[in-house]
């Protein structure tokens, strides 16, 4: 009875207890569910294209969504007891509320939510706002179709300019959203010109499958097969497909449960011939390129008394192709006078009378954005961008180079003025819509740092350096580039199949005398230039012969004999062993390139070419400098780098005065010869040593310095270099006093003697100066340099320094010192500021003992990355951080070696060691 009697006190006491933890439980659950919601917005913004949920966290969502339930039915249950049973409960709630406990604390996740998802492939693309309810509806369609299993193919068609690709665009970075339905999104254009091989090697590019070259085209598709086999739901999308393409050629698997196919194309018969559910993209109705073209004219324009109604029926000219509203309002584009308005709608409606097909109109429209461009070296100029592949991204600075060489740029005082109106006319173009801008920016980098451990002895990354560079290019619209093409189908005329994977040359009929401009480049497989039964080409009205990448193995000898016009020629990328002794004789040659023509040897007598301008021979094998370069008295440009010519013969470089970029980097140049050069903007090149510099800067500060250099003296090194106003010292005595370039940005001493007294710091008015003092420097490596105690002087200390590594100078004491003359000598205190330090690294320093004095501290507050590796004699780090007490978040990257060093160095700042220490690596010895 005893025992009975307990047991009923113990549940009374639990019931009147269990109030109190059910709302223990409920408060903790709020709070679960508080952080649940936290993860949820953290998850929306980690979980982007290539990523995937973490196993953990979903596993906790599941353990968040299961405990909402037992807590709900566990509320249900007590609520149902007496007040006998209620007491009973006790404990479930107790064991709940410490789930909810343990979940709470799982749901931090510091580490983040999501990883790297293998599995997934795809490429977001820019893209443009669509026009027109038709569009959208498109759009809407084709989301339908990718969504339902029983379609496998879709073929989205209508007419060039109607904005196909565009839509598709945005389909691509909608399924790259759609994590849960699609791993594999696979975009290649395959234009007009298509090609099985170019097409299976976008593929593998984008599925990282690596051919070998010599594999056949079944066997390529057999690769493409069985590694897209093991992807799941890939859709492939095959932009601006012309003609019906075998899948099985190819090497894409046919279309299944999970798997898509989308295509553009301006052909119906293409959509049925492939089986494809057919979507066909309208042309805008009245109203939509209406306000299109409003859109893009602006209504300050359409507001001048008399534009409207002009402007309205331009519109209705335009064929409703958004690609014709968009370039014929772009020409319009702040045009307030109505004459000329008047005067437009007068060209197009005459344009109309000769068309009658509507992709002919759109075609007449795009001409109408040409014409108006009134001015024949800008019409030119865009007429040479046909010259390059379809769809091809071109590199903005080598289509300037190309228009300066064809006399399209007028010549200037520099190189630098040439390239600044070349960018112009690209933008007068873009403006226009007739080019596309296709920059990116890209991340050119440098590794700073080795492998290195962290505390838990787990390998780390080196560090990696990066600076973001900027890679113009332009593209011009297919059907943009087509109306190019016929405008130049009369005479002159071009030939143009570059990029069309050629195996044979153009026939006889083609080499024809009106023949201006020829592009044959890229096209690796037609090693032959014309039928070998075919007499040499006469061709007396060509400029421009464009024969890069193509393969060629040799040119017969009498090729350029009827070619007296010839003012450019491009056989970059070719293994051609030897050239004809024909080009000797084109006298009216202004650039001859045979950049990376790596079996090339020798070259023919260059004397007769007196007005080329440009000469690149980087990359080839010439072991000797061309007979008759010193006579190029025009010559502005010369590229050697990559070459094997170990050295230019005194004399011969300083006859060509018009040089203005000289590129002779790992090439010994005589600075006598090179400091003759007034007009150079930029130089990369190699002195036998200290004097050879010293000439040449002599020489430079007499005149005008180059805008920018990148100076090697003694041995020759890798030419690799971040700045563009570099210096590297290599395998050199350092004596005496050595006055650098005012503006120098970046300089590199290795395995360097050092030859003066050891008092002086390397970097003095007695050793290493500049005008400056080294104003401009923001990134010093010293490697290896013998006999060299002291770094700097306090009074040549380069104050905007952003990178500072010196490594392997075993006689290192000191590097902030005071010499003879010091202005600091006396002072109590010295403070030294290197606000802009953003990296230092000390390695192997076996005798330093110093940063700076013991009363003097370093401002250091840009720094954010500290490298210290066997320095075991250096007892203080004199940094003063002030950025460690900013309010914002501390990133610091520390690496050090061994670990009782960085636990017994003394600091300047107190609390500069405890609160860096989170951030310190350990590196492995």
């Amino acid at each position: 009875m005893d025992f009975i009697l307990n047991k009923i006190d113990k549940r009374l006491d639990n019931h009147r207890s269990l109030d109190q933890h059910v709302n223990d439980l409920k408060r903790k659950l709020t709070e679960l569910n508080g952080v649940k919601e936290d993860t949820d917005s953290r998850m929306n913004a980690e979980l982007q294209p290539r990523k995937k949920l973490k196993t953990e966290f979903q596993i906790w969502l599941e353990n968040v969504e299961r405990i909402n339930g037992e807590v709900q039915n566990l509320n249900e249950r007590i609520g149902e007891s007496s007040t006998l049973t209620r007491g009973f409960h006790a404990d479930d709630v107790l064991k709940r509320t410490r789930e909810v406990e343990e979940l709470i604390q799982q749901g931090k996740f510091q580490e983040g939510l999501v990883v790297d998802n293998p599995q997934w492939i795809g490429q977001v693309l820019s893209t443009t706002t669509l026009s027109g309810e038709g569009a959208n509806a498109c759009v809407e369609k084709i989301w339908q179709c990718l969504m339902d299993d029983e379609v496998g193919k879709i073929g989205v068609w209508g007419m060039g300019g109607v904005g196909k690709t565009s839509i598709v665009k945005l389909i691509n970075n909608q399924l790259l959203k759609e994590m849960g339905k699609f791993d594999v999104v696979i975009w290649t254009t395959v234009s007009k010109e298509m090609s099985i091989a170019k097409l299976q090697k976008d593929i593998a590019s984008q599925i990282k499958v690596t051919f070998c070259g010599d594999e056949c085209e079944t066997r390529r598709a057999g690769m493409l097969l069985e590694a897209l086999s093991r992807k799941r739901r890939p859709v492939f999308i095959l932009d601006d497909l012309w003609q019906e393409v075998s899948l099985e050629k190819v090497g894409i698997p046919e279309p299944s449960v999970g798997n898509k196919l989308v295509l553009t194309t301006r052909s119906f018969d293409v959509c049925r011939k492939m089986g494809c559910r057919a979507i066909k993209v309208k042309p805008l109705v009245e109203e939509e390129a209406w306000k299109l073209f409003s859109e893009k004219v602006g209504r300050d324009i359409l507001n001048v008394p008399g534009v409207e109604p002009i402007a309205k029926k331009i519109a209705k000219r335009c064929a409703g192709l958004p690609l014709g509203v968009i370039t014929v309002a772009s020409c319009m584009k702040g045009i307030d006078d109505l004459s000329e308005w008047r005067n437009a709608l007068k060209e197009l409606s005459e344009h109309k009378q000769s068309v009658n097909e509507l992709e002919d109109e759109v075609f007449q429209q795009l001409r109408f954005s040409y014409d108006r461009l009134n001015d024949l070296k800008l019409q030119r100029c865009f007429l040479s961008c046909a010259l390059y592949p379809e769809d091809w991204r071109i590199k903005e600075r080598e289509l300037v180079k190309l228009w300066i060489a064809e006399g399209l740029v007028e010549e200037m005082d520099s190189r630098q003025a040439e390239f600044d109106k070349g960018h112009a006319i690209i933008n007068r173009l873009k403006n226009n819509c007739l080019l596309e801008d296709f920059s990116e920016l890209v991340k050119k980098y440098r590794l700073i740092s080795d492998m290195a451990y962290n505390k838990r002895g787990v390998k780390m990354h080196g560090h990696t350096r990066y600076m973001a560079c900027n890679k113009r290019r332009v593209k011009m619209h297919d059907l943009t580039r087509d109306m190019a093409l016929h405008i130049k189908s009369t005479k002159p005329r071009f030939l143009v199949k570059a990029g069309m994977g050629l195996r044979e040359p153009p026939n006889v009929q083609e080499w024809s005398e009106d023949l201006e401009k020829v592009s044959l480049m890229r096209n690796r497989m037609l090693e032959v230039l014309y039928p070998l039964e075919m007499s040499p080409p006469k061709c007396p009205m060509l400029t421009t012969l464009l024969l890069a990448d193509c393969g060629i193995k040799g040119i017969p000898e009498g090729f350029f004999n009827h070619m007296d016009g010839l003012k450019i020629l491009n056989l970059s990328g070719n293994p051609i062993k030897s050239l004809p002794n024909s080009i000797s004789n084109l006298k009216n040659l202004t650039e001859l390139l045979l950049a990376f023509c790596k079996k090339l040897d020798d070259v023919p007598f260059l004397s007769k070419l007196r007005v080329l301008k440009e000469l690149d021979l980087q990359g080839t094998k010439i072991k000797e400098v061309p007979h008759g370069l010193e006579n190029l008295l025009s010559l502005k440009y010369l590229n050697l780098e990559h070459s094997i010519i170990h050295e230019i013969p005194n004399g011969i470089l300083s006859k060509l005065s018009c040089l203005q970029y000289l590129n002779v980097i790992g090439t010994l140049i005589s600075g006598k010869d090179v400091g003759e050069l007034k007009k150079l903007e930029m130089i990369k090149g190699r002195f036998y040593d200290f004097r050879d510099l010293s000439m040449y800067l002599q020489a430079c500060h007499d005149g005008e310095e180059p805008r920018k250099y990148i100076i090697h003296v003694g041995k020759r090194q890798s030419p690799v270099s971040i700045a563009t106003k570099s210096i590297k010292l290599r395998d050199c005595n350092i004596s005496n006093q050595i006055m650098l370039p005012r503006d120098i940005e970046e300089l590199y001493v290795r395995n360097c003697t050092f030859c003066c007294h050891e008092n002086y710091p390397l970097f003095s008015r007695f050793v290493l100066t500049s005008l400056n003092t080294f104003s401009s420097l923001t990134s010093l490596e010293i490697r290896d340099v013998k006999n060299m105690k002291k770094l700097f002087s306090p009074n040549c200390m380069p104050l905007k320094l952003e990178v500072l590594k010196i490594s392997l100078c075993v006689q290192l004491e000191e590097i902030i010192a005071l010499d003879f003359e010091s202005n600091e000598r006396g002072r109590a205190t010295m403070e030294f500021c290197l606000l802009k330090l953003k990296e230092l690294v000390l390695e192997c320093l076996p005798e330093l003992k110093s940063i700076c004095k013991v009363d003097a501290v370093v401002v250091c507050e840009s720094l954010k990355w500290i490298d210290v590796r066997d320095c075991r004699k250096l007892k203080r780090l004199p940094f003063s951080l002030p950025q460690i007490r900013s309010s914002s978040p501390l990133s610091f990257s520390i690496y050090v070696t061994p670990e009782e060093w960085w636990k017994s160095v003394e600091w300047d700042d107190y609390h500069a060691q405890s609160l860096l220490e989170p951030f310190v690596t350990f590196l492995s010895t």
